[in-house]
């Protein structure tokens, strides 16, 4: 359970420092520039990945260092070439991991505490660094591809010299459009909010409770638990109407109630420094009535029943109807598989209210309104429309054109780094511990045998 919680929170980092003592007399293993690579690192990692997947193969570590000798690579040109990351992102990262990891925990900050023997801003501290150059790592990566295409051309080569007993087969697909609609608040719930917030704004002021004692009681959100404290961000990262309350702010100063699309704050600023600025508030959620819920089921299928009779397309439907935070809206409807990132999804890859909507469905149909929860646990109705069917097949360029050209351009990403890589690694310092110089997949880093006393 213990390397549950650690892949959990790093998501990719590759060292797993920790919670308790390293079990190993710690060295450099690996420079690269100004990099270094060592040897608890090796060995968490190697840990970890035994942990989660048994006993691994011979050679193991050796992929492990070949892994972390690339990541450190990039990590050092990225500070070369001055790639920066702000404090706001980085922050915003720890605190969705560790979203994730109490989610995990029930919220259970106590239980989180107790696993990792420290408070959760003493844990985010110790993995920002960690954080931090893991971002700049993936983002020299994208440096080095951003620009990577290909032609019509390209894709059809790529395909043809995939041999013919190699080509996949594809298995039934669709193609999905929705129309999200969010159900209003009634005036009476919305007034009941907004008098609960002036009434929590009254009582901070006249010292009858702090900020954060008020904010863990009634606050709506995850950060109730830390108080209302949303950390350090700069301009963007929160919504309009949040973020033009929030600069007006000197500081202590809280704001006046104000609405945005998750509900109604005041909010506190603690400290600003430039154009950054850290704040904290409390979120009241206006409850949704049943006789909400029935009015935007009603209204929905109004919508549904114009598309149905010809008297608006479904395209028309979603520019005017549909909710414009959904990813779906910038795409004309169609619905974007996260797995793929193309439009197309295998049948069982579909939520099951949507596969069992549209199981018995014919293409160009649209389905009555249904209910589902968005990502934070808000009420949402959708209308979906079965756009495409493909049968099961053979790959082929006239059908699966967008997945073979989606192949050829990571086969090309995969050159570039490669080409990018052997240049670099000529042009950088590396030195490799002895213990690891004999293994087949790091010894392309050496420029030449190492001379050792």
């Amino acid at each position: 359970m213990k390397s549950f919680w650690y892949s959990l929170f790093f998501l990719g980092l590759f060292v797993a420092q920790a919670h308790g003592q390293r079990q190993v007399i710690d060295k450099v293993v690996a420079t690269i520039g100004g990099e270094f690579v060592l040897l608890s690192e090796l060995e968490e990692q190697h840990s970890m990945l035994e942990a989660q997947k048994g006993v691994l193969p011979e050679g193991a570590r050796c992929d492990i260092l070949d892994g972390a000798i690339l990541s450190k690579l990039l990590l050092n040109q990225a500070k070369l070439d001055s790639i920066e990351v702000s404090e706001a992102e980085v922050e915003d990262q720890l605190n969705a991991r560790i979203d994730r990891i109490l989610t995990y925990m029930n919220n259970d900050v106590q239980q989180f505490e107790d696993y990792y023997g420290q408070s959760i801003g003493e844990v985010k501290e110790q993995f920002r660094e960690d954080l931090k150059n893991q971002i700049l790592t993936e983002r020299m990566r994208s440096e080095i591809i951003n620009n990577v295409t290909v032609t019509p051309s390209e894709v059809k080569a790529f395909f043809n010299q995939i041999p013919t007993d190699s080509l996949p087969y594809f298995s039934s697909e669709v193609e999905v459009g929705e129309i999200v609609y969010k159900p209003k608040v009634n005036a009476e719930e919305r007034a009941k909010a907004i008098s609960k917030l002036e009434t929590i704004r009254e009582q901070i002021i006249n010292g009858e409770a702090t900020f954060e004692e008020l904010a863990a009681r009634f606050g709506d959100d995850g950060s109730a638990r830390v108080g209302g404290d949303l950390g350090w961000s700069k301009r963007g990262n929160f919504v309009p109407e949040f973020e033009a309350a929030a600069y007006k702010l000197d500081k202590d100063e809280i704001s006046e109630v104000i609405e945005t699309q998750f509900g109604f704050h005041i909010i506190q600023m603690l400290e600003r420094r430039g154009n950054s600025i850290h704040v904290r508030h409390v979120l009241v959620k206006p409850e949704i009535t049943d006789g909400d819920l029935e009015l935007a089921r009603t209204y929905l299928d109004s919508i549904r029943h114009l598309i149905a009779t010809d008297s608006l397309s479904f395209s028309i439907a979603v520019k005017r109807f549909s909710d414009d935070e959904q990813q779906s809206y910038n795409n004309d409807g169609r619905m974007v598989n996260p797995s793929t990132g193309n439009t197309f999804f295998e049948v069982g890859d579909l939520d099951a209210d949507i596969y069992f909507t549209i199981d018995t469905m014919q293409v160009g149909g649209v389905s009555e309104p249904f209910e589902f929860s968005g990502p934070t646990g808000e009420t949402y109705f959708r209308i979906v429309q079965l756009q495409s069917r493909t049968k099961p097949h053979l790959a082929n360029l006239q059908q699966d054109y967008s997945k073979i050209q989606q192949a050829a351009i990571q086969a090309k990403k995969n050159e570039y780094v490669n080409d990018w890589v052997l240049e670099r690694a000529e042009a950088t310092y590396i030195d490799i511990d002895p213990m690891y110089v004999t293994c087949p997949v790091v010894r392309k880093w050496l420029k030449q045998e190492p001379i050792r006393p």
